[in-house]
Order: structure tokens, then sequence, then C-alpha cells
């Protein structure tokens, strides 16, 4: 009875064991099949897509499901609808800190940047004329239909009147905003103890024959190069990866760069949920959310993206990587992370 006690204990040890070596070297066992679930922005669809691409040929019985769509947007979906996600991606970093920690998020990382640029095909009006001193003449013909996506759901969306705010200190005119964007829609702009702060409501009431704006910015891609739009404001990646022309912006308005953040700082957005956007480098974070159906999956798939491959395709793809990756809180980040991110 002894010895048969011993027996069935070692059997169970050994089983127990191997369990464990599975759980730990294993993304997804023999017979189990693991799907997960990625939010992220849609300018990051490009490059996911490859990275996803890289992870399901290494881990086949993974199924990478990427849900594009505007980051707030993103965030939303898990802290007001409840859906559970393994990955959010978001276009502005600071979504994360500002609308999921504590109760979402315990932590996030900075890994690329991009900056905003106007966007046009061959066939777009005035498409031989535009140039980065008279774009904002251009927009304000009659004749000329341009566009932006939603502020209150896309961050290329609060951002685009940033840069058009910003643009008017930069080319001495202080009506390119009121010309541009107050005319044909309900977005107001104030100077405020030395702050533009521009309103956003939640009926944004474009005048259709001149401005469009839609909920992702990449929605408005395939518009220009139909010829429904003539100008959309995008990411320079966007615009890379879709073939677009594109008109850059000086550094001082395409918040690009960290040594003109005093200078973004300066505009900032009110959107109809409440929340304060303000001016500053474009800078894309990511987590893995506290009720993530697959944390252990999902931090593997990181690796990928802050790792060599992501890198090169984010580098290739007109987003540069921030190497290595950088951490608010390092100690929070899952260890197999650890050797891919530093401290902020």
């Amino acid at each position: 009875m002894h010895t048969t006690s011993k027996r069935h204990g070692a059997v169970i040890l050994v089983v127990t064991l191997l369990l464990s070596v599975c759980a730990l070297g294993c993304v997804g066992g023999d017979d189990e099949k693991v799907t997960l679930k990625v939010l992220h922005a849609g300018s990051l669809t490009s490059p996911m897509e490859e990275i996803k691409a890289a992870f399901e040929e290494d881990n086949p019985n993974v199924t990478v499901n990427l849900e594009p769509a505007g980051s707030i947007s993103c965030v939303r979906k898990i802290t007001d609808t409840g859906i559970e996600a393994d990955v959010l991606g978001s276009a502005d970093y600071t979504l994360i800190p500002s609308m999921m920690m504590p109760d979402y998020a315990d932590w996030y990382a900075i890994f690329a940047s991009n900056e905003m640029v106007l966007t046009y095909s061959d066939d777009s009006a005035y498409a031989d004329e535009i140039t980065q001193d008279n774009w904002h003449d251009i927009l304000g013909r009659e004749d000329v239909i341009w566009a932006f996506s939603n502020p209150n759901m896309d961050p290329c969306g609060y951002r685009t009147p940033m840069v058009i705010q910003l643009a008017e200190d930069y080319y001495g005119d202080d009506q390119i905003f009121e010309d541009l964007v107050e005319a044909d829609s309900a977005i107001t702009c104030e100077l405020v103890d030395g702050v533009y702060v521009i309103t956003t409501p939640g009926d944004l009431a474009p005048n259709t024959d001149r401005l469009t704006i839609r909920d992702k910015s990449v929605e408005l891609v395939s518009m220009v190069l139909e010829g429904g739009l003539d100008y959309t404001w995008e990411y320079l990646s966007v615009a890379k990866q879709n073939g677009l022309n594109y008109i850059t912006m000086p550094d001082e308005i395409n918040l690009s760069a960290v040594k003109f953040t005093d200078t973004y700082n300066t505009v900032e957005v009110h959107t109809s949920d409440g929340g304060i956007q303000v001016g500053k480098p474009i800078v894309y974070g990511i987590t893995i959310p506290k009720n993530a159906p697959h944390p252990d999956v999902a931090a593997e798939f990181l690796t990928y993206l802050f790792g060599e491959l992501g890198q090169d395709t984010f580098d290739a793809l007109g987003q540069p990587p921030i190497v290595p990756a950088e951490a608010n809180e390092l100690e929070a980040v899952p260890d197999i992370l650890k050797d891919y991110v530093r401290e902020m």
C-alpha cells in the first residue's frame, strides 16, 4: 500500500512537471488553439499585419485577430463595453495612462513615432501647384474638398486641428483656422491664458460640400485615391504605405519633433466626452490589458513587435521605431519583455 502511494505520487509529479514545462515553453499546446485579439490604431494596420504573419508562422496554434479602429474607440471597447482584448495599441500613448490606468492597465510602453502630413493624388485639384508654403490657401479654395478624421474618435482627428492652429503662428496668418475649420464645421477655437483651446462637439456638422469627416483617418485614404476627396490629413506612415502623394509640414507644426514640445503644448483639443488632448509629439503606445484572456501569449507577440522584426518593419513603413521601447513601469512589464524595454 505504501509502495502504491509512492508510485501514484510520482506519476502525479511527472504529469505536473510536464504540464508546467508546456505552459512555460509552448505558445498553445498541440491540442490548444489560441485566438489573440489585438485592438489597435488604424495607422498601425500595415506593420501589425506583417508582425501577425511572422508570429502565426512560428506559432501555428495561434490565430491573431487584428481589429483596427480609432485609438479612442479601441480603448473604449475595453473600458466602456467590457470587451476582453489581449493587446491594445494606440496612436497616442497618453490615452493608456489617462483612460485605462489603473483599472484596465498597469503598464505601457512607447515603441514608434510619426508625423502629420497632407495627402493627395495626382488627380487632386491643384495637385501640380500645392506646396508646403501655400497648402492653407489651396484648402481654402471653393472647388477643393478636403478631410480629416473625427477628433472625438481618432488621434489623427484631433491632431489635425492642432496642426492647422499651429500653422497660424508659423505662417503669420491668424485666419487659417477660422477659414478652414470654423467656417465649415462646428469646431471652434479660442485663446485662453495663452493656450489655444479647440472644442470638438459631438455633432461636428461639417459642410460636406467643402469638408469631410470620418471616424478613422484610414477610411479617407481610398476616398482620395478614388477621387472623392482632393486632400486629407494623415500620418506620414499611412501616406507611404498607401502610395499617396503628400506635403510635409515644418517641424514647428507637424507634431514630430521633441524639441518643439513647448510649441505643441500651446494647443489643446477638448473632445465631446470631456477629455482634453494636449499637443505633443506623436508617439505610439501599447499594453496588455488587465482583462487579457491570454496575457502570456500576448507578451510573446510583443517580443516580435519590440524586437528586430518589429523595428525593421516600422522603419520600412515610415514609423521610426523607438529602440529600445520605453516602459513607464518596468517592474510591471512581463518578464519575457524586460530584455526589450527600458524604463522611461
